[in-house]
């Protein structure tokens, strides 16, 4: 800024030789005495250095010689006022620049310097310039600072000392020096006066790295321009961009203060690039803890592949947020499906491998396995070409042999399959724009304690959060919401998955899950899922509905409660088992808590069931299950039940089940009333040794009628003759041809009713 040209203000007074009714003898004030009318002073025409000048004999201690225009004092403007003098005869004496300050009512500002450095003139004819600077902020250089209470000043200069000398003034300047206070007032330093290039070939490290240290806490401008760093850079100032930077792949550019996602899109003109500079930085360093979206969506042309990014890094457990902004998927052909099929065989002896794949170099890390004897959600962990061995993430459970399998790759927004592992990682206010272009989040093969917080996970084209590994270990995912791709799709075509878990103790809390093929295949066990809703209805008539939630453990040690389960079941597998039938040396189906939830179906068929048990193989039993205080409601059109043993591959061994719990659960629009123990009235009118109850359909999963826990007469019993007889029956629970029917037997036929409370289990 320069007033002269901005404001149009002429600051320099006229030269001396257009009159001195402009110089006042004292402060400069209007009505002060001028020049002009001195007998001391005048005008000489011609100096050998000054040409026209002023000279003055000097009469007084302090001569003063003041400009009485007023001179506006600006915020942020520094003015140098100067002189050029000499001493031509008579004693010697000093010089120096001073002023008058005025405030806005025209009265003088107290307490102010005002006068500059005062210079000594020691030889005749020597000319001398003096200055000083005045400005209203108190800065480095600045001889007068005035601050904001002073508006205008009279500028000019002193004489003083002995009298009786004469002395010549070549002219009065007062100029705009404000560009010499710029770098400080604006607290930057731009990288071109550091050596910058910005060519985008010459390598302009060094010159950042001196910028980054002359800011001294300032700032730093890049301007436009392409700059290419090589070797890792680490900048601790302030940074702003106009132009942008371009780097190796490896080199990682770490901001630390400006680390947020905008100033790195800034810094390198793209918004995948900028993440991907972001990330880098965010895991390569150990000084920030969050990355800041700072409210932006960042398009994304290709996924987000950390293992390219940081090659380097094998394992990373320092706390790391991501933060404050949305993802989304732009349309091109970086999130095109992966696929490829080969052979392979597989020996439960080694579950976790499948070997001799003839195509295995074409089979990318992270792909699902599709084929006969595979369970849901199976991945591909590692691979070894030269052996030709693909490592999976849960074992298969259709025996040993030789099979054709399909294997297909999605495309994942942030994918951090190639690292081994990464711990604490935290998702928090992020919008996952999928769109049905990609999908959301695959884990890393190993870590823990990752978790997704108030986010939203809008259409992933396939899945939305996938666990190829252990990487799910300690899982929490809270106040989410998952919209499927699937919305406008009946149940029975539904493919997507918002989650799947291999590991143990997931925490899924709060979230609410839209018309997926399934909420969450886990494997793993000591879960907790809690406070969801999820849902899985469509418009048809009669539709089929399926699993939202699947568990594959066998024994789970997993509570869920609470949660809103709507038009979808629970289904207790064991499909990722490399040996599906029971062998005695493990738990079978156990662990399992459901309390408190509220499951509701609607325009659904009558053979629907909330609670599925599906073994896998044969001999399985269970052996640990509490179903207490839920809600079952059936609306526009009722159910048979509400829990089924589906036995399209193997049925249970109804003779070991035990610890069974089916109590004070609430059931509208279901035919058949489940508990366990199951509450019986038997009513005998004809009097008979033998009483044998109906058919037991109410007990869980249609099971055995295994013990009795009691028998109560609910009315007198009576004789052939009418006679009361107190009496107490031997009961034989498993009787009838399908062992779901008790059998009373009395010392003598009698008549009556009595309540029995019947356990298809034996509590162990």
């Amino acid at each position: 800024m320069n007033i002269a040209i901005t404001n149009g203000l002429l600051l320099t007074p006229p030269a001396f030789r257009a009159g001195l009714g402009v110089l006042s003898r004292s402060d400069g004030t209007s009505g002060s005495p001028t020049w002009a009318d001195a007998g001391n002073a005048g005008i000489v025409p011609a100096d050998q250095d000054f040409g026209p000048c002023f000279e003055v004999v000097k009469q007084q201690t302090t001569t003063s010689l003041r400009f009485m225009g007023e001179t506006p004092m600006i915020p942020g403007v520094y003015l140098r006022v100067s002189a050029r003098v000499k001493i031509v005869a008579g004693p010697l004496a000093s010089v120096r620049i001073a002023g008058w300050a005025g405030d806005g009512s025209r009265n003088a500002v107290a307490g102010l310097v005002t006068a500059g450095t005062t210079v000594a003139l020691r030889n005749y004819g020597e000319v001398v310039e003096v200055s000083a600077i005045v400005g209203v902020g108190n800065r480095p250089g600045v001889d007068l600072p005035w601050g904001t209470r002073a508006v205008y000043g009279h500028f000019g200069l002193d004489l003083v000392g002995a009298n009786g000398g004469a002395f010549r003034v070549e002219s009065i300047r007062i100029d705009d020096i404000t560009a010499a206070f710029v770098p400080s007032l604006l607290d930057w330093v731009d990288v071109r006066d550091f050596g910058a290039v910005g060519d985008g070939v010459t390598n302009d490290r060094a010159a950042f790295l001196a910028a980054d240290q002359a800011a001294a806490g300032g700032s730093i401008v890049v301007p436009a321009g392409t700059f290419f760093i090589s070797g890792d850079l680490s900048i601790n100032s302030r940074i702003r961009f106009k132009g942008r930077l371009i780097t190796p792949p490896s080199t990682r550019v770490s901001l630390l203060r400006s680390f947020d996602f905008p100033t790195y899109a800034d810094a390198f003109g793209d918004e995948t690039l900028g993440m991907k500079k972001a990330l880098q930085a965010l895991l390569g360093y150990t000084d920030h803890i969050s990355l800041d979206l700072g409210g932006r969506r960042v398009d994304l042309d290709e996924p987000l592949m950390l293992a390219e990014l940081a090659p380097t890094l094998e394992g990373f457990a320092n706390r790391r947020v991501i933060q404050n902004g949305s993802i989304q998927a732009k349309p091109g052909p970086a999130w095109q499906t992966g696929r490829a099929t080969s052979p392979g065989t597989y020996n439960p002896a080694q579950p976790y491998l499948l070997s001799n794949v003839a195509n295995v170099a074409a089979i990318e890390v992270g792909s699902r396995i599709i084929g006969s004897g595979v369970g849901r959600e199976v991945y591909v962990n590692a691979k070894n070409v030269a052996q030709g061995t693909l490592t999976l993430s849960q074992p298969l459970y259709g025996g040993a042999g030789t099979r054709q399998y399909s294997f297909e790759r999605y495309r994942y927004l942030f994918d951090f399959s190639g690292v081994r592992e990464l711990s604490r990682l935290n998702f928090s206010k992020v919008d996952f724009g999928c769109d049905r272009i990609a999908s959301g989040v695959m884990l890393p093969q190993q870590g823990e304690m990752i978790q997704f917080a108030d986010c939203y996970f809008t259409r992933p084209m396939d899945r939305a959060i996938t666990s190829i590994g252990r990487g799910c270990q300690d899982l929490l995912v809270d106040n989410c919401q998952f919209i499927s791709n699937d919305l406008d799709l009946p149940a029975q075509q539904r493919t997507t998955v918002a989650i799947n878990v291999n590991a143990n103790d997931i925490k899924i809390r709060n979230n609410r899950f839209v018309r997926f093929a399934h909420f969450m295949v886990a494997n793993g066990g000591g879960h907790i899922i809690s406070g969801n809703h999820w849902f899985q209805g469509d418009g048809s008539g009669q539709g089929l509905r399926y699993a939202g939630l699947v568990l594959t453990q066998p024994n789970v040690q997993t509570t869920v409660s609470g949660n809103y389960i709507d038009n979808a079941s629970i289904e207790w597998t064991n499909e990722h088992s490399a040996i599906p039938n029971f062998t005695g040396s493990e738990f079978s189906f156990g662990g399992l808590t459901l309390t408190g939830n509220t499951f509701l179906c609607s325009n659904t068929v009558a053979w629907f069931t909330w609670i599925t048990v599906k073994p896998y193989g044969s001999g399985h039993f269970i052996q640990g299950l509490n179903v207490v205080g839920n809600v079952f409601k059936a609306l526009y059109g009722n159910v048979e039940r509400i829990d089924r043993v589906d036995t399209s591959i193997a049925d249970l061994n109804y003779n070991s089940m035990r610890n069974l719990q089916f109590e004070a659960n609430t059931f509208n629009g279901i035919n058949t009333y489940v508990s366990n123990p199951l509450m019986i009235q038997l009513t005998q009118n004809t009097a008979t040794a033998t009483w044998t109850t109906p058919v037991l359909t109410g007990l869980p999963f249609q099971g055995w009628a295994r013990s009795v826990q009691s028998v109560v007469t609910e009315v007198a019993l009576q004789s052939t003759s009418g006679a009361r007889v107190d009496a107490t029956p031997t009961v034989v629970p498993d009787s009838g041809t399908s062992k779901r029917q008790i059998r009373l037997t009395w010392s003598q036929p009698l008549r009556g009713r009595v309540c029995i409370y019947a356990r298809m289990d034996r509590p162990q």
